[in-house]
């Protein structure tokens, strides 16, 4: 990125009239914000004072042209479809959380027979039995992927989903369970199940393998998480080999709650120069100031080197899970970015559309 100057010089005389003079100068040097000052200063020349106003214009720097994962021809979207969807069937369902958990929260691998030719990053549409109160079918719920593109067995056959039950009770008192979370949690190997998609191009995985990619979860937001970590670190490809950074935050209200620890620990394990992980337990930790453990609490003890690696072209951001998160994120690298003369939000609005914020709440 270069910085231009642009100085107009004034040079008062009783024997002419001002002279005056502009010149340019590049200098080589990687400017990350907008931002435009004006110096005045008066020096002597000649035995003259001189007038000097120099305006110093610095600009967002230009983002390299990268190619865009969403262009990728072999990326399948909507082959199934609610009114024929695909049916597959139940290999596993196995609850991942502890006994005293706040809720349960459950890993499922279905059968595709691979059929369903999904991405890492990607979504699957499940369809519940049964009708609803109007006598018509269940409208389909979305779920993010938790496999790699290969499948938890490795052969590109199944794909898994990471489901957390909802149950909760209403204004009136009453108990309600969510139809299609309580339908999957409740599947029985053997089973059947509708699958609608893939869909979703927004969270697919940056093509570079030497990319830092800073990943944000909340509860089953893990999801397309999984996916990514098993295809960076546990499955060989020949045409692919993480060498970049590969940074977790994840966020649950208790240690009975994380999802797939173990894993994470092995990969750390496999790739200690390669792979970090934080967690932030909401319920039992809590930072120098006595406030409770959120993502972007823990976020915020690494704030400046989460800037740092932000202003870099291969850094790519990943958000997924509970929506209130992404405002307190914001509220950290607004005052970051602030200090050097940055306005985040137009900042974020650059990354959004070089691919380097990717993001999918709810």
């Amino acid at each position: 990125m270069a910085m231009t100057v642009n100085a107009a010089v004034s040079l008062p005389s009783s024997k002419s009239p001002s002279l005056s003079f502009k010149n340019s100068i590049t200098i080589p040097e990687r400017i990350n914000f907008n931002k435009s000052i004006l110096y005045p200063r008066n020096v002597s020349f000649g035995g003259n004072v001189i007038s000097i106003r120099a305006q110093v214009t610095t600009e967002a720097p230009a983002k390299a042209e990268k190619i865009s994962k969403k262009d990728d021809e072999g990326v399948v979207v909507n082959k199934f479809k609610p009114k024929e969807p695909y049916v597959g069937k139940c290999l596993l369902n196995t609850k991942i959380t502890a006994d005293d958990a706040p809720g349960e929260t459950w890993h499922m691998v279905f059968s595709t027979e691979g059929e369903v030719p999904y991405r890492e990053g990607q979504s699957i549409g499940v369809i519940a039995d049964g009708l609803d109160k109007n006598g018509k079918p269940h409208k389909l719920r979305l779920y993010s992927i938790a496999s790699s593109a290969l499948g938890d067995f490795g052969n590109s056959q199944t794909v898994s989903l990471c489901v957390k039950r909802l149950v909760y009770t209403n204004e009136q008192g009453e108990i309600v369970k969510g139809v299609c979370s309580n339908f999957l949690c409740d599947l029985k190997p053997g089973a059947d199940v509708k699958i609608t998609g893939p869909v979703g191009k927004e969270m697919l995985m940056p093509k570079d393998p030497n990319a830092t990619i800073i990943m944000l979860a909340t509860g089953t937001g893990i999801a397309p998480f999984r996916s990514f970590l098993w295809k960076m670190f546990f499955e060989k490809y020949d045409e692919y080999k993480f060498n970049g950074l590969a940074w977790l935050f994840l966020g649950v209200p208790t240690s009975s709650s994380l999802l797939y620890p173990e894993e994470f620990e092995k990969m750390k394990e496999k790739a200690p120069n390669n792979f970090r992980v934080d967690y932030a337990i909401s319920r039992e930790q809590s930072n120098d100031k006595g406030e409770k453990m959120y993502i972007q609490t823990r976020m915020a003890q690494y704030a400046e080197e989460l800037w740092e690696l932000l202003k870099k072209d291969n850094t790519y951001v990943y958000m997924c899970g509970l929506k209130g998160m992404e405002k307190g994120i914001d509220d950290i690298m607004t005052s970051l970015a602030a200090r050097d003369g940055i306005d985040w939000l137009e900042y974020k609005r650059q990354l959004k559309r070089s691919e380097q914020w990717n993001v999918e709440v709810y």
